[in-house]
């Protein structure tokens, strides 16, 4: 198994942090789109079409090309979705990670880097609404490279890094589909405080739902 080391971004990084964040992201299109499926307004709409057609037109053919349309739509929406997301995201702080995380105090931007290449990324900046955490931003770790402790030794980097900056807690949010990044985090000892619905009208028709995690941080003279 090729080893790994994590170390600070340099600009030369942008392009595969870019891509490793993209990639990352655009794999949680299936299962939100399942996400959705399995949501009863969803299938209630389903049945409802399905039933309606099937009893106008006696015929089971439009019933099942409408009921497909529907449903080719609805995964265009959930890749909409996640593209907004992406591209906010990049316009946001990736395609400036300098100037957004390691010229300002209290932030930082790792990546995890295998024989040259990135394939991992994490970051942290000051949480918005609480000024004893910092917030864990941007994990990713690239599919092939996954199952090697690489998404762990991210998230101790910046547990150590709060720690040393003197912050409380370290704070994260993640989604309902994201099964694999709720069961590590938790095995590090991150404590789920919250849910809550997306705002945007898409993710409000989905129930997409978002994750608040927190790790509390060792104290001088206690553990974790």
């Amino acid at each position: 198994m090729a080893s790994f080391q994590i170390r600070k971004y340099r600009d030369e990084d942008s392009e595969a942090v870019r891509d490793t964040f993209t990639m990352g992201m655009s794999e949680h299109v299936p299962s939100s789109f399942m996400h959705m499926l399995k949501q009863p307004p969803t299938q209630m709409v389903l049945m409802c079409l399905f039933c309606a057609l099937i009893t106008s037109s006696k015929s089971f053919l439009l019933p099942i090309l409408a009921v497909t349309l529907v449903l080719a739509g609805a995964r265009q929406l959930v890749v909409y979705m996640f593209n907004k997301y992406i591209d906010t995201s990049l316009s946001k702080d990736l395609n400036n990670i300098s100037e957004t995380y390691l010229k300002q105090k209290d932030s930082y931007f790792w990546v995890a880097e295998v024989d040259g290449v990135v394939v991992g990324t994490v970051a942290c900046l000051p949480a918005e609404n609480a000024p004893a955490c910092l917030e864990l931003k941007r994990m990713s770790v690239r599919r092939s490279h996954r199952r090697m402790g690489i998404a762990k030794a991210l998230c101790r980097t910046v547990a150590e890094f709060t720690r040393e900056r003197g912050f409380a807690a370290v704070l994260l949010v993640t989604s309902v589909v994201q099964t694999d990044a709720q069961k590590l985090y938790e095995d590090m000892g991150y404590k789920k405080i919250r849910e809550f619905v997306v705002p945007e009208l898409p993710a409000k028709i989905m129930n997409f739902t978002l994750m608040e995690y927190r790790l509390d941080l060792q104290r001088e003279g206690k553990s974790e």
